[in-house]
């Protein structure tokens, strides 16, 4: 839905085209609504599908965040989501104290046919626009997010114990005397993966991937269990991580925290050293004790000194850790790269797309939280060791469980869409690429070629981004189709159990297909586990959407005291309303609109990606580099409105 009023549905069957919805036609739904549509005939044979809502299935959401404004004697909530393009009614009796000005989440609780606004109740008020803490939860509640863990679920996390008895150890292997470390964000709280290294009697190498046992403290049923189901994932704003989990266990009791003995679930791999194949595997319940907590920079470091890495000039230096390392684990860490390389390697040998991803950081004032600063997080070989392990560890699970055709749950990603995929490749070859997409393997090998070729060009964020837009987005299912960007016949989530709920429905699985401990209880229903794996599809999609929209609120605050100042940037879009231009460095992206060029007349050029001056032929297009002047910042719109 537009804020105009206007909606499109995207219908359930995908062989129908969307369908447009006139505003007086949408009955009340607003978007994301689940609806059913009366289809009208077609206007000739070139004319766009529409129609009119006759009911209304399921509402998205029942909760929206805004502002309460003053209209006589009448309260409304305006609200922050340009999608809803109505105001609420509030009650007076209903504003909890709430003054007009005021951020609030409003509960929507009726919206009778005769009238144009529905009906709302406050139910939380969050406080003053523009306050770092009631920004970020504004954007938690209107993405259905809860602000807060249910008193129950505290309650059973509190009760929980931290230690390892006798009777534990006997149902699950030892690896407390092997090398173990973990490998994680400087500022990581919560760590849910460790590799252990080994080098065998007969040459071979062990490496084992452990992952938090989180299903040895949530219980199927529990209020704990409840609360990470309905919240799926964990979410990542800018400046607060909103776990899934209590923090008792996410950041004590499951985290694999150094020099404690911690329970794991293990992918446990023989390997030679030469080649990286696995010769023989082992599934099952662990217990380890981390000798090593490392922040990838200190790896990092360690292959460069090493030389298994190349310095980079504009990476922050961070200083070897304390105290210093031992020569073995060094040897550890070196041979452990060397077979993420060979995996690697392996991967794209066999048709694996090697998509980059530039993820945008802030460096925040410890106090307010504005932003002092933003950059781009680079990935480096460190990440890319931790990377291969993880990928080798899922795939192995669910190739273990696909081959014997047990009900699974699997991460699947399906081929491109060929419409998207022909744009895709007309625009790439309109700025001097060519994509060859006669067969699977061509294709492949022209992606990895064009992501190669722009690396540090001009136009890099902007063809990344497209090129994975252009791809089918990843999902998770009963339903094993093989992930089309990864080449994996076979793929699953088994190593993020802290963060992702689907990974803990594949530990309790794999538990009891294996007969291990925790384990009991019928065979797995597969309607039930489809009906978890789109709920989590659908909170994972969400939880992205939110962290987008904290990045955004961030990005224009941080130009929000710069209006009237100079910056360089790349055009990022172009529509009939404007161009999009995302600046050097920073990403941020505002809009030039084109009401405000006044040398000429300009018209969108859909098909070449431009815009186009009617009188001079002056025009924009996507990749041009431009100078732009910070205008506007519309902070509660998360808007930035530029000038050439």
């Amino acid at each position: 839905m537009k804020s105009s009023g206007k909606a499109y549905l995207l219908p359930d069957n995908k062989e129908i085209e969307d369908v447009f919805i006139a505003a007086n036609h949408t009955k009340h739904a607003m978007d994301g609504d689940h609806v059913r549509v009366l289809l009208f005939p077609r206007r000739g044979s070139v004319g766009k599908l529409e129609g009119q809502i006759v009911e209304i299935l399921q509402r998205n959401k029942n909760y929206i965040v805004g502002i309460v404004t003053r209209s006589g004697a009448y309260y409304f909530l305006e609200p922050d989501n340009p999608s809803v393009p109505v105001d609420i009614f509030l009650p007076a009796d209903t504003l909890k104290e709430a003054k007009p000005g005021e951020k609030v989440v409003v509960r929507i609780v009726d919206w009778p046919p005769h009238l144009n606004n529905p009906v709302g109740e406050v139910i939380a008020v969050l406080g003053k626009p523009g306050d770092n803490t009631v920004e970020m939860q504004s954007i938690l509640a209107d993405y259905n997010f809860p602000l807060s863990y249910p008193a129950a679920a505290e309650a059973e996390a509190a009760k929980m114990k931290d230690e390892v008895t006798a009777a534990d150890l006997k149902q699950r292997r030892d690896f407390r005397n092997i090398y173990t470390c973990t490998i994680d964000p400087v500022d990581a709280k919560d760590y849910d993966d460790a590799l252990s290294f080994r080098r065998l009697d007969d040459g071979q190498v062990e490496v084992g991937v452990h992952i938090a046992d989180v299903s040895h403290f949530v219980k199927p049923g529990s209020a704990i269990d409840q609360e990470a189901y309905d919240r799926a994932t964990s979410v990542y704003l800018v400046d607060r991580t909103i776990a899934m989990l209590p923090e008792r266990l996410s950041n004590d009791l499951c985290s694999l925290r150094a020099d404690v003995e911690r329970f794991t679930f293990s992918a446990v791999f023989t390997m030679k050293p030469e080649t990286a194949e696995v010769t023989d595997f082992w599934f099952g319940k662990g217990v380890i004790r981390s000798d090593r907590r490392f922040a990838y920079e200190q790896v990092q470091a360690v292959l460069e000194a090493e030389g298994f890495a190349t310095p980079s000039a504009s990476a922050v230096k961070v200083s070897a850790p304390e105290p210093a390392l031992t020569a073995s684990e060094i040897k550890a860490l070196t041979a452990l790269f060397a077979l993420s390389q060979k995996l690697k390697d392996a991967r794209y040998a066999k048709g694996a797309i090697n998509f980059h991803s530039q993820e945008v950081r802030f460096r925040l004032d410890p106090v307010t939280a504005k932003p002092l600063s933003v950059y781009v997080k680079e990935q480096k070989e460190a990440n890319f060791l931790v990377e291969e392990f993880m990928l080798l560890a899922n795939r192995y699970v669910a190739e273990w469980a696909g081959k014997r055709r047990k009900a699974f749950v699997y991460r699947v990603h399906d081929e491109p869409n060929p419409e998207k995929l022909n744009t895709f490749v007309e625009f790439v070859r309109k700025l001097g690429y060519k994509m060859n997409t006669r067969s699977r393997s061509g294709l492949v090998k022209s992606f990895n070629t064009l992501l190669n070729q722009v690396v540090g060009k001009a136009e890099q964020n902007m063809i990344e981004t497209i090129s994975v837009r252009t791809m089918a987005k990843a999902y998770y299912s009963t339903n094993n189709i093989g992930h089309y960007g990864l080449a994996f016949k076979y793929y699953t989530h088994f190593t993020s159990p802290i963060r992702r709920y689907p990974d803990l429905m594949v530990h309790r699985l794999l538990a009891h297909y294996l007969g291990q401990a925790d384990a009991k209880g019928a065979a797995p229903d597969v309607a039930t586990l489809e009906e978890r794996c789109e709920h989590s599809s659908e909170m994972e999609r969400r939880a992205a959407e939110a962290e987008r929209a904290s990045v955004k609120y961030k990005q224009a605050e941080y130009l929000s005291d710069k209006v009237g100042e100079y910056f360089y940037g790349l055009v990022s879009g172009v529509s009939k309303w404007g161009i999009y231009v995302a600046l050097e460095g920073n990403y941020c992206e505002g809009m030039v609109p084109l009401r405000s060029l006044t040398d000429d007349f300009y018209e969108l050029d859909e098909e070449n990606y431009r815009v186009v001056g009617v009188r001079t032929g002056q025009s924009y297009k996507l990749g041009d580099r431009v100078k732009i002047r910070v205008d506007s910042v519309d902070m509660n719109k998360k808007q930035m409105n530029f000038s050439f």
